[in-house]
């Protein structure tokens, strides 16, 4: 995406449109946010006001879409993204691949006299019909198979896109084969979203709460996490420009010991690059409110408001867009992997998730009397059997190669998935168990010892960044999610397991009122019981300790929560009875929807795990190798000439012979790692498990050689750029 001077574009009033000269970008938020997005306010201003009714009856309520709009809107987006100085239109997707696809198609057509006219129809909006055969399906689809269809999300907002001078339309869409199974992410999260709405909206009717409700919907702000490198240092590693991480690579005299980097201040050329992203962002309606530096050197983070789930979604791949693009204008490479340095703090991307009515209620909310709030406690307690019961299947929704260097980690939450409710939840959830809740702690204040402070508000529970499923006020955060991924997808893993939750704690509701529906004390009798057995059968997934612990793994262990180390292992679960038959009757994914997800993802490990073998092998017989023998050279030398001039080499002959020992060394483990980076595994499943069993130890082995010889090798002859310059921005 270019910036507004680029593409000689001026604002007035919070309007792009071409001038024919430079413009500039105003300063105020307020003037640029959303100008790029043809948003609920530009639609009331140019759709007429039945159509703009039944389209936010549609967003808004959830209702059926009416075709007959279709040519209606059609026309006002083209005028207005005309307008605005685009030629072409997409249907922007979310395939499996993890990124975004987009096919773009000019708004020319001939006019039969030589001519050409503008014209963008209803029908083009609503349904595009990309490749199929050339994405990820799983199986679904077969290579001759070739025809998909891409469908219009309208309550996902059309933007534009400028990049180069173009400027492109973008309809947020579904991703379909031909047949009707989703090939993308974003289908099986608004199926997700509907069935999570469904059950939240029963529970409300049973217990008498916000009558006024009609829909229930998942919201989410996703917090990224990122680092940059230097663009030239950037193209002399291989193993960045082909991996996003460093394959190899020791520890620098300083790192992240002094812990100097976290919110420190911000280097002036980064924060020239924060501020151009977030113009950037703020255009595309994407409402980023935080930024501040990371952990790592060199590490930062940007984080939005929570919006609605889907659009959240949305939103967050573009910030992932945006973040590379505007870094080359900066002489940056933006890295979004997990772990693209051993040894320091890796990236992660935590979920705030709730739900909420459209009325403006959070079903997280606390309040302040908590242990009264029915319907803050029967949410919680959704939640905590969800969790509990599907603690494998939240897990396999983070898991990816990427992200295995990094749960577990000092950085990360480790791979149990539990839950954190800090000490006032945790008095109430105790308090439930007994069989009553009959008060709320209380955080009071803070004196902080000066008179010209002031006396702050306590939380009555600390935060905990030990915890992958973390309650933090209103909401829970999930902080399991990798820096690279695509948040649609344990979006809604997380809504299906919760809805799942909330249908059980409405059917056993349901029997225990039994025909006393509207008796006040028979209902909260029944609430105290029903949460009672949740909290009984399922505080097992609870802790508010250190997850970092190894104290706790064994806990774990003894608890029966499930601990899947690594991807492999974790995403066996997809293809088990209980999820297939989970995500089926709630219609989210069909059991070849669940087969093809579970096919994708191991492929996708497979070959990601096989590119960095690849890669390290390559490094290492054309920079590494050389280079060590080049310095063998240099020590065999040394110790010849020492050794003519009648002077006993002593010391200089042991480091040449321990040096030829390591060498030797480098070349068995490099030949360990080809012979088995080129093994045929049979099946995907096989074929990762060999994968994960010899290639990744191979090349870990290989990385603690040449570790070991950056440290022997003087710099000069060193091929790669080292930790050392690249963790730390200039």
């Amino acid at each position: 995406m270019s910036t507004a001077s680029e593409a000689g574009l001026e604002v007035r009033n919070g309007v792009y449109g071409a001038t024919g000269q430079q413009g500039r970008l105003p300063t105020n938020i307020d003037a640029i946010f959303g100008a790029d997005v043809f948003s609920e306010r530009v639609m009331r201003q140019r759709l007429p006001k039945d159509v703009f009714k039944q389209l936010q009856r549609t967003i808004q309520k959830g209702e059926p879409l009416d075709a007959q709009l279709a040519d209606v809107v059609a026309a006002a987006m083209k005028d207005w993204a005309v307008e605005r100085g685009a030629t072409h239109y997409t249907h922007w997707f979310q395939p499996l691949t993890g990124l975004t696809a987009e096919k773009h198609d000019a708004f020319i057509v001939p006019d039969g006299h030589g001519g050409a006219l503008s014209e963008f129809t209803g029908s083009a909006l609503v349904q595009g019909e990309p490749d199929a055969s050339s994405f990820p399906s799983g199986g679904i689809r077969a290579t001759f198979e070739a025809r998909g269809y891409t469908a219009w999300d309208c309550t996902s907002p059309v933007f534009l896109t400028r990049n180069a001078g173009a400027v492109t339309l973008c309809i947020p869409t579904a991703f379909v084969s031909w047949t009707g199974e989703a090939l993308d992410h974003k289908t099986p999260l608004l199926r997700s979203m509907e069935a999570v709405s469904t059950q939240a909206l029963r529970l409300l009717r049973i217990l008498g709460a916000d009558a006024g409700a009609s829909r229930v919907t998942a919201t989410c702000g996703c917090e990224q996490e990122y680092f940059l490198v230097d663009s030239e240092l950037y193209h002399r590693r291989p193993d960045l420009v082909a991996c996003e991480r460093t394959l190899f690579g020791a520890k620098p005299p300083k790192h992240q010991q002094l812990e100097d980097h976290y919110f420190g201040s911000i280097p002036t050329r980064v924060m020239a690059y924060m501020t151009e992203c977030e113009r950037e962002m703020y255009r595309l309606g994407v409402p980023v409110k935080t930024r501040h530096n990371e952990v790592a050197p060199g590490q930062y983070e940007i984080a939005p408001i929570f919006e609605t789930a889907n659009i959240a979604a949305d939103h967050q791949m573009i910030v992932m867009e945006v973040l590379k693009k505007v870094a080359k204008r900066h002489g940056f490479e933006c890295l979004l992997h997990e772990k693209p340095f051993a040894g320091v703090n890796g990236s992660g991307k935590h979920v705030n998730w709730s739900i909420a009515t459209d009325t403006g209620s959070n079903l997280l909310d606390p309040r302040d009397e908590t242990h009264t709030n029915m319907v803050f406690l029967c949410t919680l307690c959704a939640v905590i059997r969800a969790v509990d019961e599907h603690g494998d299947l939240l897990r396999a929704s983070v898991a990816h190669a990427s992200n295995d260097h990094r749960l577990g980690a000092n950085e990360a939450p480790p791979a149990i998935m539990s839950i954190f409710l800090g000490d006032m939840l945790a008095d109430i959830v105790e308090q439930l168990e007994a069989g009553s809740p009959k008060s709320t702690m209380k955080g009071g204040t803070l004196d902080l010892g000066a008179t010209t402070l002031p006396q702050i508000p306590r939380h009555t529970g600390d935060r905990n960044r030990t915890s992958p499923f973390a309650f933090t006020g209103n909401k829970f955060e999930f902080r399991a999610v990798g820096s690279s991924q695509a948040v649609a997808w344990p979006t809604t893993v997380l809504n299906t397991i919760v809805a799942d939750s909330l249908d059980k704690m409405c059917a056993e509701l349901e029997k225990a009122i039994g025909k006393n529906a509207g008796n006040p004390a028979k209902l909260q009798s029944a609430v105290r019981g029903v949460l009672q057995g949740i909290v009984k059968k399922h505080k097992r997934v609870i802790f508010n300790g250190d997850g970092y612990d190894v104290a706790w793994h064994k806990e774990a262990a003894k608890r029966g929560l499930p601990n899947h180390r690594e991807s492999v292992s974790a995403l066996s679960v997809l293809t088990s009875k209980k999820n297939v038959q989970l995500f089926e009757r709630f219609k989210v994914l069909s059991k070849i929807e669940s087969e093809s997800r579970s096919h994708i993802y191991l492929e996708k490990y497979v070959k990601q795990l096989l590119i960095e073998a690849e890669t390290a092998a390559v490094i290492v017989r054309t920079q590494i190798l050389p280079a060590a023998i080049r310095f063998q050279t240099e020590l065999a030398e040394a110790v010849a000439a020492t050794a003519a001039a009648d002077v006993d080499p002593g010391e200089t002959r042991e480091q040449l012979e321990e040096y030829v020992e390591l060498v030797g060394s480098l070349r068995k483990s490099l030949a360990k790692l080809e012979k088995e980076s080129g093994h045929e595994g049979g099946d995907v499943q096989k074929h990762a498990e060999h994968v994960r069993d010899k290639v990744r130890p191979a090349m870990a082995d290989l990385r603690e050689i040449v570790d070991a010889l950056e440290q022997e090798i003087p710099a000069d002859l060193w091929p790669l750029p080292t930790y050392r310059e690249m963790l730390h921005v200039k």
